[in-house]
């Protein structure tokens, strides 16, 4: 127990100045940045000068970057995260209602890529070389190399279009009525393609990194005694070699959420997926700052506390990780 709370701690440490440099550097990158929310706006609904003056006082443009950023903190400070200009509400609301799609989809997908990559990798693994072994890695080297766009346009074509299975897009049907299981099932037929499509890129990847685990754990010396002593073979995969890969597919499963959620931002706006992704190319076309902000905030935070999450199960699952700090 005493591990693990020095993992938390030390990680924690470390988690305020990931979320300081981000601050700092998405600011100052998006002030960089030509144009303003102004501009988007004076540009789909037109106006003078005189109007353009008046919309940077309202919106707080007129006054210096240092300035801005200073405000800023100060509201970050009280758990403000500003007021969206193109939605005219305040920004964690927006991004709060639509977190949980982006939540749902990438828990959905992580669940799919770990839990199938593993279990493939493991079939892989326990016969490195065999027909099997060569078939799975090849598959999963071409599944790797396929865009993750494509693969969903692939997908929504074949199964929406031409087989009518699932829904072309959206998170659930609009205004259906539907309550309770009947929603649930109806909001899972709208994930189907989006989830696949994200899953089945980092399922190549884990399947991957699985079967290289075990090829090595094959040709160590506890396994090499474990078949001395005339252990049955299916516990010696699953018991030694199979535990021993999985600590390498654990630290991948968090260095890859940042990955999963920037790969979302590409497969909501193809799915029409009202989340994170989709937010933000809402507040990029509109030079919305303070929501584009609060975006890569909570992206960040939400980064940290997945990783977080993975330290403590690699801390549960190797006694010997945070030993050093522990004592």
């Amino acid at each position: 127990m005493n591990r693990v709370r020095a993992v938390i701690l030390r990680r924690l440490v470390g988690a305020v100045a990931v979320l300081a440099i981000v601050i700092v550097g998405g600011f100052f990158l998006l002030e960089a940045a030509p144009g303003d929310a102004v501009d988007a706006y004076v540009v789909s609904t037109g106006g003078d000068a005189g109007m353009i003056e008046e919309l940077r006082k309202a919106w707080g443009l007129d006054r210096s970057p240092l300035a801005r950023f200073g405000l800023y903190v100060w509201s970050l400070a009280q758990l403000d995260l500003g007021r969206s200009v193109t939605f005219s509400r305040p920004v964690l609301n927006v991004v709060l209602e639509r977190l949980p799609n982006t939540l749902l989809l990438m828990g959905s997908a992580t669940a799919l890529s770990f839990s199938l990559g593993s279990l493939l990798g493991i079939l892989a693994g326990s016969r490195p070389g065999s027909f099997r072994d060569r078939l799975l890695s090849i598959g999963s080297l071409a599944l790797y190399a396929v865009p993750g766009f494509w693969l969903g346009l692939v997908l929504t074509v074949l199964f929406s279009v031409q087989l009518r299975w699932f829904p072309v897009s959206g998170i659930e049907t609009i205004a259906s009525g539907k309550q309770g299981l009947d929603r649930a099932l109806d909001i899972g037929r709208h994930l189907v393609l989006p989830v696949a499509s994200l899953g089945l890129i980092y399922l190549a990847l884990y399947l991957r990194v699985m079967r290289a685990g075990m090829a090595e754990a094959w040709r160590m010396d506890f396994v090499l005694a474990a078949r001395a002593r005339g252990l049955p073979r299916r516990r010696i995969v699953i018991g030694h070699v199979a535990r021993n890969a999985l600590l390498p597919l654990v630290t991948m499963l968090g260095l890859q959420s940042a990955a999963m959620l920037g790969g979302s931002v590409v497969i909501e706006s193809l799915f029409s997926v009202p989340g994170l992704g989709r937010l933000a190319q809402e507040a990029v076309a509109g030079r919305d700052t303070p929501l584009l902000l609060g975006i890569i905030l909570v992206s960040a935070v939400l980064v940290v506390l997945i990783n977080l999450a993975v330290d403590i199960l690699y801390a549960v699952l190797d006694p010997r990780v945070g030993a050093g700090e522990a004592a």
